[in-house]
């Protein structure tokens, strides 16, 4: 019982944290024209550094929705309506989730450790010292950054997912591409109220946005706390890419009920 409170302690307590950060961070948003040089800096490194990642598991990924739902569609003589399927699934869901994934377990881990060793090697109490302001310094590049490449890469893995199940649905289901893709096209497009974006692609955006604020926050915030040395520097990582995939989870059903409970 006392190892169970401990444990649910802790986590209210880094909960907490981490919520501050992301407070404390989103309040020195006006500082970002300063920050520019640094947020673009971070921009390239966690955009560019992991595009071929996700062009390739995007790649693959509509080519399995595809084959899955074609197989299971052409038993009953409808395999005209893979294209809905593989368009709707990349932009609402596999596309915003693998690219958090990706960049979790790669810029995520690397936001952490770097950070972590900053951190145990007394650069973080050194700022401190000289009054700068570390979470400008550190945090909100990242942050904003991170916020900024998600959607832009889940654009980037809902494209090349298409046309991926595009490839298949054409060479192993004997479904035209122009049937294939003019079906995709037509099931995206169903504007919103208020934006004049298709709702399922701006879906997929806010949720690629709010998962790149949770995998930054996350990270940040395991690095800042990382104590002991090297091995503290490990285990902030490995908490870092851990909590932020649960947190993209979990996220992800609530954001999902919201969007489309009606």
């Amino acid at each position: 019982m006392k190892r169970l409170t401990r444990t649910l302690r802790d986590f209210c307590v880094e909960t907490g944290f981490r919520a501050a950060l992301l407070g404390q961070t989103i309040a020195r948003v006006p500082a970002i024209p300063k920050r520019r040089r640094l947020i673009a800096d971070q921009m390239v490194s966690s955009g560019l550094g992991v595009l071929h990642v996700v062009l390739l598991v995007g790649l693959f990924m509509g080519m399995i929705v595809s084959l899955q739902t074609g197989i299971e569609l052409s038993r009953i003589g409808q395999q005209d309506q893979i294209g809905v399927i593989v368009a709707v699934s990349m932009a609402r869901e596999m596309g915003p989730f693998i690219t958090a994934t990706i960049l979790a377990a790669t810029v995520g881990s690397a936001i952490a450790a770097e950070i972590g060793t900053m951190a145990v090697s007394e650069e973080l109490a050194a700022l401190e010292v000289l009054s700068i302001d570390r979470i400008k310094l550190l945090v909100l590049p990242r942050v904003v950054a991170l916020a900024l490449m998600c959607p832009m890469l889940t654009v980037v893995c809902d494209t090349i997912g298409i046309i991926g199940g595009g490839l298949v649905a054409q060479s192993q289901l004997h479904v035209g591409a122009e049937l294939y893709f003019d079906s995709a096209f037509e099931s995206l497009r169903d504007l919103g109220d208020t934006i004049a974006l298709p709702k399922d692609v701006f879906a997929g955006l806010v949720k690629a946005f709010v998962f790149g604020l949770i995998i930054a926050s996350i990270s940040c915030a395991q690095g800042l706390r990382a104590r002991g040395g090297a091995l503290g520097v490990g285990h902030a990582t490995r908490g870092a890419v851990r909590d932020s995939i649960i947190a993209v989870i979990v996220s992800n059903y609530f954001m999902t009920w919201f969007m489309y409970q009606s």
